[in-house]
């Protein structure tokens, strides 16, 4: 009896748990039935759904206007010295001297470095003092040839003599030649002991100090010069533009003018224009896109070499019905603007668009200049839905 008794407790307690949750799920219900009840029986006073979907949309709009935008091409672009030259000593000595300070901006034909030119200019003294020598020997050889030529008219010398005199002149005069050649290689070598700057730039970090010993075979250099005016942008665009921009560059020789090049940075904020300077000779296979240059006189110093930058290539102007960019929606019927009509209300028009920037987009059909269209606000607008204009955008003249 004991042992019936403890097993029936148990299934008494699951009894009465299990009702007890029938019966809170059935309150529940109740509950909730009687709100939605209530609900459908709320005072006319408050609005429901079917009150809303009456009401006024609130809006920004603006007005479409007749103008141009500038045809252009985007892409990412680098920033590369017109010209580098890494300045190396021709001649090899002691650095006696050095006239920069690292990254100052020289001119061409400017002092840079000296080399210690005694040695060359001994050799250069040498070289002079050889050449007077060669030339007084061929003034005597001429002399004497004056001479035997007078002797031979009256056939004091034999033919042989002559002969003999006119081949030693002339072995004379390629002797003086050699010396001034000498003399100039002597003055050149002495010359190289002043390094100048080839072009004009900025310079980089020296590499040799002074009191070291350099040469003509170091390749390390003294010091690396960019030419950053002008300066170039290396940039590449995709093939089927290829076709716009040498039409684009066609016209422009026509009329004796070149195509224009934009570069901004990473804010938008315009650096440079240039115009085009070169395209490529051919399309790089694995990328399906054909390098380009530019040129810029950079005279303010804004674009520096590696830089990245923003290119536009301006191809032209397209006219047309300009409209704000956040104005224009795209769906299944295509690209499309909800235009507002005399009585405030939206219809859906599709529209085919051209050219477009960050700001505005040219439509070419479908919309009329002095339209007013929706710029915000068109996620909660329909076909016919009446709207409230709350702040009109002042059209751009």
């Amino acid at each position: 009896m004991t042992n019936s008794a403890s097993r029936s407790r148990p299934r008494a307690r699951v009894f009465w748990w299990c009702l007890l949750i029938v019966m809170v799920i059935v309150a529940v219900y109740w509950w909730q039935s009687s709100r939605t009840a209530g609900g459908a029986s709320a005072p006319k006073g408050r609005p429901g759904m079917m009150g809303m979907m009456g009401a006024k949309v609130p809006v920004r709009a603006a007005q479409a206007r007749f103008g141009q935008l500038p045809v252009q091409l985007p892409a990412i672009g680098t920033v590369q010295a017109f010209n580098v030259v890494t300045v190396r000593s021709r001649v090899e000595g002691e650095l006696v001297d050095i006239a920069f300070e690292d990254g100052q901006w020289i001119e061409e034909g400017a002092l840079l470095a000296k080399i210690d030119p005694r040695s060359y200019q001994i050799r250069l003294d040498q070289a002079k003092a050889q050449l007077v020598q060669s030339e007084a020997q061929l003034r005597l050889a001429r002399l004497d040839l004056d001479r035997y030529k007078r002797l031979s008219k009256q056939d004091s010398i034999s033919l042989q003599q002559l002969q003999n005199q006119e081949a030693t002149t002339q072995q004379l005069q390629g002797a003086v030649q050699a010396a001034k050649a000498g003399v100039d290689e002597a003055q050149l070598q002495l010359d190289y002991t002043r390094i100048t700057a080839p072009l004009s730039g900025r310079l980089g970090l020296r590499t040799v100090d002074k009191g070291n010993l350099i040469s003509a075979g170091s390749t390390e250099g003294l010091v690396v010069i960019t030419q950053t005016q002008p300066i170039a942008t290396h940039f590449s665009l995709p093939q089927q533009d290829l076709q716009r921009v040498l039409e684009a560059v066609h016209e422009h020789e026509m009329l004796a003018s070149m195509v224009t090049v934009t570069v901004s940075n990473r804010n938008g904020e315009l650096l440079a224009t240039g115009e085009l300077m070169a395209i490529d000779n051919q399309i790089d296979v694995n990328t399906g896109t054909v390098r380009i240059k530019a040129k810029f006189a950079n005279e303010d110093h804004k674009l520096f070499p590696n830089q990245f930058v923003n290119v536009k290539v301006l191809l032209g102007q397209q006219d047309g019905v300009i409209v704000p960019a956040r104005a224009i929606q795209s769906g299944s019927i295509g690209d499309y603007v909800y235009v507002i009509n005399e009585q405030s209300k939206v219809s859906v028009r599709a529209i085919q668009t051209g050219v477009t920037n960050d700001v505005d987009t040219v439509v070419l059909n479908g919309l009329e200049a002095g339209e007013q269209i929706v710029t915000e606000g068109m996620d909660r607008l329909r076909e016919g839905a009446e709207v409230d204009v709350i702040a009109p955008e002042a059209s751009k003249q």
